[in-house]
């Protein structure tokens, strides 16, 4: 089923179920930015990028455990049926687009042989996805991303952060930095090395640019 098929309740729709929301469009943004990292993975054959969409699965998988669980609480509470059934089901559906993105990356971590539409692809594609660990050194911890701005200097721009076992998709120029964050970011893959000097971290071969 596509998450498309269903629309996500407005607060004002679900009652009780409000808080809820929370949680879907964490899980829908989840499952948007692993569609992202899964073709990166696949065009770049990025071992980082693949352990990444693994660790995210694990999130989604939690994210959709704890939606279900809270729904099924609340509709014995609210004996609202009809809107506890559409929450699962979009819960459902957003963690089926998880798992396929997941599959998806899992192909480079088994090191199957790239199939040769996708070897033109990456010749083609002009930009990346990579995820960098900023390092305790880094010009940039403790600092906002308005501060920094990455884009300007590197090409590439942040399109979440990873930090601890959260999330914060969609960085704002008001994102502070921290060390041990972990920045997801696309952009020309030639922005790529001044990214990880940025961070004050070590360029992978899988990072580096292909003859």
């Amino acid at each position: 089923m596509n998450a498309e098929d269903e629309k996500v309740p407005d607060k004002a729709e679900v009652g009780g179920f409000s808080e809820l929301v929370k949680n879907l469009l964490k899980l829908k943004d989840t499952s948007e930015l692993m569609v992202d990292l899964s073709y990166s993975a696949l065009l770049y054959d990025s071992e980082d990028i693949a352990h990444e969409i693994a660790y995210l699965e694990d999130f989604a998988d939690a994210l959709e455990k704890e939606v279900v669980l809270t729904t099924l609480n609340e509709v014995v509470r609210s004996e609202d049926a009809g809107t506890g059934y559409i929450m699962i089901r979009l819960a459902q559906a957003m963690e089926m687009i998880a798992d396929a993105a997941n599959s998806m990356a899992d192909v480079v971590l088994r090191d199957i042989e790239k199939n040769p539409v996708i070897g033109l692809s990456l010749r083609d594609s002009r930009t990346t996805i990579t995820s960098v660990v900023v390092g305790p050194s880094s010009p940039l911890r403790n600092k906002s991303l308005g501060e920094v701005r990455l884009a300007s200097e590197s090409g590439m721009w942040v399109i979440a952060v990873r930090r601890g076992k959260t999330y914060i998709y969609g960085p704002d120029e008001d994102t502070v930095i921290d060390a041990g964050d972990t920045l997801i970011a696309r952009g020309p893959r030639e922005g790529v090395p001044v990214l990880f000097r940025l961070c004050g971290s070590e360029l992978k071969d899988d990072d580096r640019d292909e003859d």
